[in-house]
């Protein structure tokens, strides 16, 4: 009987916890929910010599941050470094790095350790695309696509969290795409290397979470093709629901989603409703609205750079 009456309680105390957690998130979708103080926070943003990055990397210019940024391109992260000082930063921190290379993350990570401190923030942005057809797409291209895209990852992960464990305290960040919830024609490669950043990003999250350790936060960014010139010439065929995303539009709803400590971001707010046909309707069905979209010719135009 007492086994049965402890059964009864754990069942009530998940269904009020789970209750609790619905009722949250609705009231943080009709009111905005606040925003944490930045200010003195250690930033790291890879790929921040242009696009998505270096927007990034203004915006926590000017909200405070410690600006730590990690580029291949020297001369444009170096411009990033200006345009920082120039939105309000006072201390930016520029390091020239290959992220698809292990030892050299690692080696950049203790350089970084001793000249700035410990990261708090962590914002895996660096990403190359092919645009190519999987049979015509070279092997070291789709190599290289999982040691930018996802690789580099692992090894900034395990270069900066366990500082973030030890004071149980720091921001997860992975800017993944909407090609790592739904696979698009001519981006095969790119596609599995978003899908393999989101559930490694997923993964941790529930391990710190089963660690108890509730102060190391995750924000799983997935947004649509955005105009920063590393999908130049691709195409929507429903630019209504599913617009091509103005840089300043994304980096917007990504900071804030940052700042409020949500756990997923899709951009637009339509991939929330694709994702949700996706779990139940046919694959026929599926298909159609795929070549409504426009997604299957998307790629069709690509002149893109490989560089975010």
């Amino acid at each position: 009987m007492s086994i049965n009456l402890e059964s009864v309680k754990e069942l009530l105390i998940f269904l009020g916890k789970s209750l609790f957690s619905v009722l949250e998130a609705l009231v943080f979708t009709l009111i905005s929910k606040p925003q944490k103080n930045v200010a003195g926070e250690i930033v790291l943003i890879t790929g921040s010599g242009s696009g998505l990055g270096r927007l990034l990397a203004l915006h926590f210019a000017r909200l405070g941050s410690v600006l730590v940024l990690w580029d291949i391109n020297i001369e444009g992260n170096e411009k990033t470094c200006q345009m920082a000082l120039e939105a309000g930063a006072t201390r930016v921190y520029t390091y020239t790095c290959d992220c698809s290379q292990k030892e050299e993350v690692y080696r950049m990570a203790e350089q970084v350790k001793k000249e700035v401190g410990d990261v708090s923030i962590l914002i895996n942005n660096a990403g190359i695309v092919t645009g190519k057809k999987f049979p015509d797409c070279p092997d070291e291209l789709m190599e290289k696509s999982f040691d930018v895209n996802f690789k580099a990852h692992l090894w900034t992960y395990k270069a900066f969290l366990p500082a973030m464990i030890a004071k149980n305290h720091g921001h997860l960040v992975c800017i993944s795409s909407s090609a790592g919830l739904v696979g698009v024609n001519g981006l095969a490669d790119y596609c599995a290397s978003k899908f393999a950043a989101l559930g490694f990003a997923e993964s941790v999250l529930l391990e710190m979470y089963a660690q108890n350790y509730r102060g190391i936060k995750t924000t799983i960014i997935c947004p649509f093709f955005i105009k920063t010139g590393m999908f130049e010439g691709c195409t929507t065929g429903c630019p209504t629901l599913l617009p091509i995303l103005e840089p300043e539009y994304a980096v917007q709803k990504i900071v804030e989603a940052i700042l409020q400590e949500k756990v997923y971001l899709y951009l637009p707010k339509f991939l929330y409703f694709l994702m949700f046909l996706k779990s139940f309707l046919p694959i026929k069905t599926g298909l159609l609205i795929g070549d409504y979209l426009g997604i299957f010719q998307a790629m069709d135009g690509f002149i893109g750079k490989k560089k975010v």
